[in-house]
Parts: structure tokens; sequence; C-alpha cells
């Protein structure tokens, strides 16, 4: 789970001595589009002159905030800090938030440590290696062209997000996991609700039950009549399906062992991460690119960026930032001391645009050497989906700018409307055009 945390400013520097009180340190600044919407808050960049600093939460505690590259993959991948829930504290006001946040539901990796979340792992990473993800680009290819083609066929205007971003990704995880995409009426919007910042958290908690009940009614489905899809197979009591007529197939071990509450949650957490990061990088991306206007040409004229350009877009845009943990125990993280108890804030988009790691990391240049970067998280929480979501991009992103070399933005940049209270950062529409001017 990642969470969008309020706005601040930087304050004195009596907090490198230890000395400044809670009121006097800063907040988390999150508004990304006072200026370019796909740079960092200018305060954020401000308070990343150093690595790791102190950080006022929304309940007054008094933790950490990371913004180093090499700082926040040291944190990611330390056993010494924790993922659970019950141990964090918001670095946010939100709306309705309980003062103290409850374990991680049931199917929930994101909130657990070893050894809980080493047993689903393992269940789940074998099922998502780049062999099997990258077995699924013709069908990736399939979808992307459909939707192109009705784009095409509905004439020379579009909301890109509507036509091309959303289909896309929630075709591909409907197919992998069994997920009818004709429901999809019935799960989209609770998606958005989930991740819906502004939302009251009785909606959110609402919204949160209803994708387990549609998913749960699933499992006891494919616990009757297994297909070939990741669902039946984590369902089967017996051996898992093996090829078959779909397109997606996910051939693998046997019975996983998993109650229906656990498939429940876990299907759910797959299902609504898997369409919603990957649309609203597709989204932003496209954006992205077309205020770059030599980077679409570039991505015409050599296909073969598709991969360092996708790469380049995770760490450029950084849509799901932070991720918080909480120090078991106190350790020392570049030269910090951070006591057992706080809460560390890691910003994946400072990380991501550290100079330390990336030269003149506020250019987006798709040529860019850009691995290592922290969108997919790091360590034993690093995104079991970072594979599709590789390949979703790769496939869609030149085919997109092949099929319509003349696309362009419809309305002015400062009138695209942004995602600005949601976990994951995006725009809500983006319209587009491909005919003459």
């Amino acid at each position: 789970m990642t969470y969008d945390p309020a706005a601040g400013s930087e304050t004195a520097d009596s907090e490198t001595t230890g000395s400044a009180n809670a009121d006097e340190l800063p907040v988390l600044p999150t508004d990304r589009h006072t200026g370019c919407p796909f740079d960092p808050p200018a305060a954020l960049t401000a308070l990343s002159d150093r690595p790791v600093r102190r950080l006022r939460y929304a309940d007054g505690h008094v933790g950490r905030l990371v913004t180093g590259h090499a700082a926040a993959r040291a944190v990611l991948a330390d056993p010494r800090f924790s993922s659970r829930y019950e141990l964090l504290h918001l670095p946010m006001a939100m709306e309705g938030a309980p003062g103290e946040l409850p374990p991680a539901p049931v199917g929930d990796i994101l909130g657990l440590d070893a050894p809980e979340h080493t047993r689903y792992r393992r269940l789940l990473a074998g099922r998502f290696t780049v062999r099997r993800m990258r077995q699924l680009t013709g069908p990736i290819e399939r979808f992307t062209a459909d939707c192109l083609e009705a784009m095409e066929q509905a004439g020379t205007t579009a909301d890109l997000v509507a036509a091309f971003a959303r289909p896309v990704p929630t075709l591909v995880i409907c197919e992998l996991l069994g997920v009818p995409y004709a429901d999809r009426g019935r799960f989209l919007g609770l998606v958005e609700v989930i991740f819906d910042q502004a939302a009251d958290a009785g909606a959110r908690d609402e919204a949160y039950a209803g994708l387990l009940r549609y998913v749960g009614e699933l499992v006891l489905a494919k616990r009757a009549e297994p297909t070939d899809d990741l669902l039946s197979e984590l369902a089967s009591p017996g051996p898992a399906p093996g090829p078959g007529s779909g397109d997606l197939t996910v051939p693998g071990p046997a019975a996983s062992g998993l109650s229906d509450e656990e498939l429940a949650g876990i299907g759910g957490l797959l299902l609504a991460a898997g369409l919603d990061t990957t649309a609203n990088m597709l989204g932003l991306g496209v954006f992205a690119l077309l205020a770059n206007p030599g980077q679409p040409a570039a991505l015409r004229a050599d296909p073969d960026l598709a991969g360092p350009a996708s790469e380049e877009l995770l760490r450029y845009l950084s849509v799901a930032d932070p991720l918080l943990r909480s120090a078991l125990e106190d350790v020392e993280v570049e030269g910090e001391l951070i006591r057992a108890g706080e809460t560390v804030t890691v910003s994946v988009q400072a990380a991501n645009r550290d100079p330390r790691r990336f030269p003149d990391p506020d250019r987006l240049d798709i040529r860019r050497r850009a691995t290592g970067h922290l969108s997919f998280g790091h360590g034993p929480h690093q995104c079991l989906g970072q594979q599709l979501a590789r390949v979703e991009m790769t496939v869609a992103l030149p085919a997109l700018f092949a099929r319509f070399p003349a696309l362009r933005l419809a309305v002015p940049p400062g009138e695209v409307p942004l995602r600005e209270r949601s976990s994951i950062y995006g725009v809500v529409s983006l319209p587009v055009a491909w005919g003459e001017e």
C-alpha cells in the first residue's frame, strides 16, 4: 500500500542538531502540479539536499524522510525495516483515517514481513518471471492493436485514457487472472475509490470490501470449474491447468494451499494494482512524451528504444510514491541514526531524481540507461508485476506512435486534469488528436 502525504515546506537547519521540536520540522510536500506536472514538488527537491532527514507526520510522530537513491535502496532492502501497517505512521492527514493503522487484511502481502510475506511471495514469484511475462507479448500486441483500431475508427480525437491507457492493462490483467472483461463495470469504479485519498475512509473501506466480494465469487467459481488462468491455478485443489485455449495460460505448480479468503485478498490486490498502475503509467507517459516532441520522433525512428523509453518514463514519473517502513531497531543509514519505532518515508520520486545516481535527472531522455530506478520498489517487496508492466509498456507505446505519427495534445498542457489526490499519480483524462490541424 502506498500513501500520498500532505503538502508541507522546508524548515530551519536546527533539525540537524536534533534540537528542533516537532512543530519546526518539515512535512512531506506533495503538490506536483504547481510547476511541471512531471516533476517532484519544488519543496521536496529542496528537502533532498540531505539523503536522510527528520520529518513530521500527521499525528505528530517524528520520523524520517529518505530522498537519496542509495539510502532508499538500503532501507528497502534491510529486514530491520518493517512493512507492517500497524507499525507505520501516515505522513499525511487522510479523511477519516484511524489514529492507528490496522494490520494488513488477509491476502494483502504488502503489509507483511517475513515469514508470512515470504510464504506468499514464494508462491507467487514463479508465476511472474521474465520468461512467462514475455510469453504474453503476442496477446498484448493483439489487445493493443484492437484498441488502436477502435480509436482510428471513432474519428481523429480521443480521450487516450478511456480509449487506450486503461483498456489495454485492464484486458491484460483480466485475461491473466481469469476475470471476465465484461465485468469491468463491477470493479473499475471500486479500484478508483480505493486509491482515491480524497475519498472518505469509509468509502474506501466499502470499495475494498466490494472488490473482495467480487473476487471471492470468482474464486468459488474457479474452485468448482478451473480454467486456464492464474486464479484457477492458485485455487485448484489438484494439478494446475495445462495449456489450453486461453490467450494467457500461466502454467505452474499444483495446489497453492491458500484459503478462499487469502485468494480473494491476493486476487483483489493483483487486479487493482495490475490495472491502475500501468494505466496511469501509459496515460501520464504519453502526456510526458507529447510534452517533449523530440522523444516520440526518436521512438518512431527506432522501435528498439521502447525498452529504454519505458524504463526512463518509470524513473522520470514515479507514479507510486512514497513507500513507508518502520524501524524495528536502531539502524544507521548514510550516517544518520534512525531510531527503533520511527517511521521512514522513502520518496521514490526524489530518489529517482537523485543526481548522484542519474545525471541531469530532471530531463526526460528515452536514450538514457535508467535501470536501477526504484519505481518498482526494491528488496523483498519489489513489485511482483514489474515484468508484466514492462512488456505492456514496450508493446503499447511504440505501437501507439507508429499508428498515429501525428499524435498531439488536443488541449494546452495546463488543462490536462491530474490525479492529484491518488495513491497512484496520473491523468484523469488525456485529450489527443491525430488528424490535420
